[in-house]
């Protein structure tokens, strides 16, 4: 991983791109993606021990062999409130298991829904000398293989084939012994970050209650972001961070036997989808749970001091309220701006996206000389004048940008002044009758 993060001096040793975000006291690169999220989450069925990717369109399409379940199942129901905003989610696994098994296989990935798998095996109609081996998943045919012994047999997207087994005719044989793991710790959730810190992402979630994981997650958070220079947003339930990275969920959805934060997963997607001159202040909660919106005028405008993303009910929908983050202790050089989400993906696109851009073309293979500035100085510009056009930045001019030589010979200092635009939220107006 090459160096990233802020800086106080030029004393940096990695290489890198070192960006710091500061509030100005009030008197060819290309626009990155965005909607790509990742949250370390408890399954039946999946990938053991390391981060799997899945697209909304495989999701749809694939989703029995990914998760073990059909799309409209209501075990990845959480996975559907992630895609309703977002395209990319990176998911690890919390509780892998044991791997059920049988006679004749071993389940692909741990969990209980390798209980579900069963083995039928009947002699072939064609030739008497062969077998039709067909693997089910619940009602589901997944597999069928025509073979004379077991080792011809190859693996599938749900088992893996024991060699040496003797074939016979049996109607069903179930794998059993799958099971998941029954209590998280600490070293699981620190697992799935530490596999994480490899991938890109938007928003990262957190679906903890218990305190310590959530302080995890926040230390994890700041350190990415202000040391490392990777730039995302963390979603919480219920833990006020006072951190601009961290978006603090107040509400709790009210399903029976269903956990009260599951909130937070639509939350991620919708914070991930969202694009960069775009605000979900007002958007409409169009997922699958009951959304806890029982405030009063008083307890929303508490919570939005608090810094706290509140969901309220707006005649017979549930809306955000306000696309706030945690951050709520203000100073000079990091003011209120910084609490309004909209902000932050603004800012947090253009650190990326100029890191990438530096550390892509310009680090170890363009001169430190006037000319190799002059480049830099060209392509800040045109991206800036890039988020100008999208309505993200506002009154921008080239002059605003400045690279200059740094204190050793390989080091450049770069000032790229923007203003954030932000969406409409109050509106105060004063009518006059005559």
């Amino acid at each position: 991983m090459l160096g990233g993060g802020t800086f106080t001096t030029q004393n940096k040793v990695l290489p890198g791109a070192y960006i710091n975000f500061v509030s100005v006291a009030r008197a060819s690169a290309t626009l990155s993606d965005r909607g790509i999220c990742a949250i370390p989450m408890e399954l039946n069925w999946g990938m053991d021990g390391e981060v799997f990717t899945v697209e909304n369109s495989d999701f749809e399409k694939n989703s029995l062999k990914i998760l073990g379940y059909s799309y409209d199942a209501d075990e990845v129901l959480n996975i559907r409130e992630v895609f309703k905003h977002a395209r990319t989610l990176h998911v690890y696994r919390l509780n892998s298991g044991e791997k059920a098994t049988n006679t004749y296989a071993t389940a692909k990935y741990s969990g209980t829904r390798g209980n579900d798998i069963k083995i039928v095996i009947q002699a072939n109609a064609d030739d008497e000398n062969q077998f039709d081996v067909i693997t089910y998943l619940g009602a589901s045919k997944v597999d069928t293989q025509t073979v004379s012994v077991s080792n011809e047999l190859v693996a599938n997207d749900y088992i893996m084939f024991k060699t040496g087994a003797t074939l016979e005719a049996t109607a069903g044989i179930a794998l059993s012994g799958g099971t998941n793991l029954a209590t998280l710790t600490g070293t699981q959730y620190q697992d799935a970050l530490d596999k994480l810190e490899s991938y890109s992402f938007n928003t990262l979630g957190c679906v903890s209650t218990t305190d310590t994981i959530k302080a995890l997650f926040v230390a994890y958070t700041k350190r990415m972001r202000d040391e490392a220079g990777v730039k995302f947003q963390t979603v919480i339930y219920n833990y006020g961070a006072d951190y601009e990275g961290v978006i603090n969920v107040k509400n709790k959805i009210t399903e029976a036997g269903m956990p009260e934060q599951n909130i937070v997963y639509w939350t991620v997607g919708a914070q991930a989808g969202c694009a960069v001159n775009k605000s979900n202040t007002n958007i409409t909660y169009d997922g699958e749970y009951t959304v806890d919106v029982n405030y009063k005028q008083s307890e929303l405008e508490a919570a939005i001091l608090a810094g706290e993303f509140v969901f309220h009910k707006v005649g017979v929908e549930v809306r955000v309220l306000e696309d706030i983050n945690s951050f709520v202790t203000f100073v000079s050089d990091k003011n209120s701006d910084f609490s309004l989400n909209q902000v932050i993906r603004i800012l947090d696109q253009i650190g990326n996206d100029i890191a990438v851009l530096f550390n892509t073309r310009y680090l170890g293979k363009i001169q430190n000389n006037e000319a190799g500035r002059v480049s830099f100085w060209n392509d800040m510009v045109v991206y800036n004048k890039e988020l100008e056009t999208l309505n993200a930045i506002e009154g921008f001019e080239s002059t605003d940008v400045t690279v200059k030589a740094g204190n050793d010979k390989r080091s450049v200092v770069v000032t790229n002044a923007v203003q954030p635009v932000a969406a409409m939220e109050k509106l105060y107006m004063t009518v006059m009758a005559s």
